[in-house]
């Protein structure tokens, strides 16, 4: 694979390789998927803590759009859409309907719905996608980089095995498409050049979060958060990323900072576990899969 060099154009593509063909991580246990029933905690937090949420990182106004996950439409995310309106940027709907899949009716209107915005606005357009909302969005900037400002994706299902996730036979019964279809796989094996955020958790029950990294560049990088797969778009500290992220000026993308009070909130899925962690550190780091850029 290649790296991307300060002197490429902003149209070159990392190359990601999706899986190797050898002992595929599995979906989530079902005891994480039974304790997404905590997402409603998360709501109830996120409500709670609205007053403190209005003191995140403030935009400037650009436009957000915003993709709902599998089977879900734009009532999933309309409190995200309204956090980042409070933050100052302006908040999109997909206005596709139910999400189910990349279907070309689908797809042709995503790009519409980009292409139009970014007309009105004569502006990027940063793209935040819940699930595989983000898989798709981040499809979206690798076939469009000229109009994508960012992207964020929220527990995304967008490396490794097609099947880590406990919702692939619900994509392939909305879909139509095999999880493994050599088309998507094609598509997913490719990294868009612009500035890119994986938000993921390590206790989703829905998608097993080591399909959530993505590979980490001068321009992307991973956030392991306290989440359930639900909760991810309403969940204080995700929100708060979401904003701090999107608050970056054009062109002066940097990594998130993990310091201080936001240590105990986030934490850096491709750092190495501290030896002092021991035997279960050895473990972790035995399980842990490296997605890494060859030079």
């Amino acid at each position: 694979m290649k790296r991307r060099n300060k002197g490429d154009s902003d149209h070159h593509l990392v190359t990601v390789p999706v899986w190797d063909g050898k002992a595929p991580p599995s979906a989530p246990s079902a005891l994480l998927l039974a304790l997404e029933g905590r997402a409603f905690l998360e709501w109830a937090c996120s409500l709670a803590g609205w007053p403190w949420l209005r003191r995140a990182p403030k935009g400037d106004g650009h436009p957000v759009l915003v993709f709902p996950g599998l089977i879900a439409g734009d009532a999933s995310t309309w409190f995200l859409r309204r956090f980042l309106s409070s933050c100052g940027y302006t908040a999109y709907p997909w206005e596709l309907g139910i999400n189910v899949g990349p279907k070309d009716g689908i797809v042709r209107g995503m790009t519409e719905r980009v292409r139009e915005i970014a007309s009105k606005h004569k502006a990027k357009v940063s793209l935040v996608g819940w699930s595989l909302g983000g898989a798709m969005a981040r499809a979206l900037a690798v076939a469009m980089p000229e109009k994508v400002r960012s992207v964020i994706t929220l527990g995304s299902p967008i490396n490794g095995h097609p099947r880590a996730t406990n919702a692939w036979r619900i994509f392939e019964l909305a879909s139509g498409f095999d999880a493994d279809d050599p088309r998507l796989r094609a598509v997913m094996s490719r990294h868009p050049p612009v500035p890119m955020t994986s938000i993921l958790s390590r206790s989703d029950g829905v998608v097993n979060w080591r399909i959530s990294m993505v590979p980490r560049t001068e321009r992307s990088e991973n956030i392991e958060v306290p989440a359930s797969h639900f909760g991810l778009g309403v969940n204080p500290a995700v929100l708060w990323a979401i904003a701090d992220r999107l608050a970056q000026a054009e062109g002066e993308w940097r990594p998130f900072d993990r310091n201080g009070w936001r240590s105990v909130f986030y934490r850096d899925p491709d750092a190495p576990v501290p030896q002092s962690a021991g035997v279960a550190g050895r473990a972790k780091r035995r399980r842990t899969r490296k997605v890494a850029i060859a030079t």
